[in-house]
């Protein structure tokens, strides 16, 4: 019996501003590149006044919902749940959720008061692209937002690493993994970013738990997690994590596991411009082809040409006729 939604996914509810700084401005504002930094919102504020917002771009944002708005992107059908604020940020997200046609747990009238979280992505001439984000009212992410019944109608519930954070982010991952392993449903966990496990690895042995069935994450999160510098030792230990993974290797391309197989996906080459987003495109490219009827093998070429796509513009994500090309070119 096919389920009413492909993804149901969790996570952090952000407008994303995306803007291109150069190397001096990290020095000058003493931000640390290349990572996610969280901060309060009088930081926030004095980085939003030192960059030029008119040049900037905003887009509902946050991991995982990218990553299920790419989903739907590739014709998909996803549910989100996580929590915004009442006031012009809030409206903003949900109004682009709703244009991408994810279905959320929140109606903006009912939302509470408050700040709603923003992310200030700035990208740099070498493709590269540090986070600084101010989660606010979306730190209040618990167990009550999770929808039971839009997990029990998924095929796969998909975990924000973001997530574990804050104690009642962890609540609400760990609730979500107990309803999914409870109605069979395939759970899938991305660890977001190094910076999560570097301060929060302890959480995320507890979410992983006995395992979890799909987990993604890049080169340096699979060596970090794994306690090691050699990329074959680190597979090793995540096939005592997950039942089956993807690690992505930027320009490199990806390396799957399928649960039997090692499978390497040749990357597609371009000119990087930002990387913001590649991760969360190519586990929504991914999660798409799984659900659609594709292998492994061919669910990474989608996803491998797909985030190659959205490296090679500015933004986190494709609009939904690029998404439809890049099945178009591999089809042809």
């Amino acid at each position: 019996m096919s389920k009413k939604y492909d993804v149901y996914g969790i996570g952090n509810a952000l407008v994303d501003i995306v803007t291109e700084v150069d190397n001096d401005f990290f020095v000058k504002n003493e931000i640390e590149k290349g990572v996610m930094t969280l901060v309060d919102e009088k930081r926030q504020q004095q980085l939003m006044k030192a960059i030029d917002m008119k040049k900037s771009r905003m887009s509902a944002g946050g991991s995982a919902a990218n990553t299920v708005i790419g989903v739907n992107q590739f014709g998909g059908k996803s549910y989100y749940s996580c929590l915004v604020a009442k006031d012009e940020l809030g409206k903003f997200f949900l109004e682009d959720m709703k244009r991408n046609g994810v279905e959320t747990n929140l109606n903006y009238e009912d939302s509470p008061a408050g700040l709603s979280g923003r992310c200030l992505v700035m990208t740099t001439p070498d493709a590269d692209r540090t986070m600084n984000t101010f989660l606010g009212i979306s730190s209040f992410m618990s167990a009550e937002h999770v929808n039971e019944e839009a997990i029990i109608n998924s095929t796969y519930a998909y975990l924000e690493g973001y997530l574990v954070s804050s104690p009642s982010g962890m609540e609400a991952l760990m609730e979500t993994k107990r309803i999914a392993e409870r109605n069979k449903v395939n759970t899938a966990l991305t660890f977001s970013d190094p910076n999560m496990l570097r301060f929060f690895s302890k959480n995320f042995e507890q979410v992983v738990g006995a395992s979890v069935d799909l987990l993604f994450c890049n080169e340096e999160e699979a060596l970090m997690f794994s306690e090691t510098d050699n990329l074959n030792d680190a597979r090793e230990k995540l096939r005592q994590a997950a039942k089956r993974f993807a690690i992505t290797l930027g320009a490199n391309g990806a390396l799957i596991f399928d649960g039997d197989t090692f499978i390497e996906i040749e990357p597609y080459k371009v000119r990087a411009l930002d990387t913001n987003g590649a991760g969360d495109m190519f586990a929504g490219a991914f999660l798409f082809g799984i659900t659609h009827g594709h292998s492994f093998a061919q669910a990474g070429k989608i996803a491998s040409l797909a985030s190659s796509r959205v490296v090679s513009q500015f933004g986190p994500r494709l609009e939904p006729q690029q998404a439809q090309r890049v099945l178009k070119d591999l089809i042809e």
